[in-house]
């Protein structure tokens, strides 16, 4: 369970800093204006999924398809909470559904292996 709950913390990690790595340049002049500094900080964030990636198929005995389907709610979930704070974008219905559907599959992924 601890390879599990390591592998979904480092997709999340890893997915917030993609958004302040892409989408920063909305909130900061700063990020904007440097962007050769923002592509180098993709090295350790591919470094967090990888690992993210190694624990969760060790906990799934060798699968792959969990990592991938929690890796892509970890996203839809933080994107639609930061974007949310930081942009000031509410959830429309659509969102909301989405992104309700993403923490299904979170949860289809934790509890039925």
């Amino acid at each position: 369970m601890r390879s599990l709950f390591l592998g979904i913390f480092l997709f999340a990690l890893g997915q917030i800093a993609v958004w302040f790595q892409t989408n920063g340049q909305f909130i900061s002049p700063w990020i904007k204006s440097h962007p050769l500094l923002m592509s180098i900080l993709g090295i350790p964030i591919s470094f967090a999924y990888i690992w993210a990636t190694t624990y969760i198929v060790e906990y799934y005995d060798g699968q792959l398809w969990p990592s991938r389907l929690i890796g892509f709610a970890t996203g839809i979930i933080s994107f639609s909470f930061l974007t949310y704070i930081y942009l000031g974008e509410g959830l429309s219905l659509k969102t909301l559904i989405t992104l309700i559907l993403a923490i299904a599959i979170v949860l289809i992924q934790v509890f039925y292996k």
